[in-house]
């Protein structure tokens, strides 16, 4: 399975961008989904994530802003960023996990698969 992120960029403070991430490989297997971040001198932290059966989490700091969500059909994953803030600023990854991984879900550690990541800049 390789992920493939892309759509970050440079907005200003209360705009929006959506972020995708391209899916290739056998998927059958993998049960979480998720959109994680790291900014410069912080840890890698959970930003949404998506459960193979469509349940959704947010990290408190962006629940009704972002909105994640999964195309099966067409093997992509999205990340709706609205109401972006100069703290949103990091670079974000898309990772999976297959079913029975150990992992931590807050900070992605042990997840399977990762995306190359994507920088997501929030500035005047």
């Amino acid at each position: 399975v390789q992920l493939q992120a892309s759509g970050g960029g440079l907005v200003k403070p209360g705009g929006s961008l959506r972020l995708s991430c391209a899916v290739s490989g056998v998927i059958f297997n993998i049960n979480d989904w998720g959109w994680y971040r790291q900014a410069p001198g912080k840890q890698r932290e959970l930003v949404a994530s998506i459960a193979s059966g469509g349940n959704t989490k947010y990290a408190d700091s962006v629940k009704g802003r972002f909105t994640i969500s999964r195309d099966s059909a067409k093997k992509i994953m999205y990340l709706q960023m609205n109401s972006l803030k100069p703290e949103d600023t990091a670079v974000y990854y898309c990772a999976a996990a297959r079913y029975y991984s150990d992992y931590d879900p807050r900070s992605g550690r042990g997840m399977d698969y990762w995306g190359q990541g994507t920088q997501v800049t929030v500035s005047s």
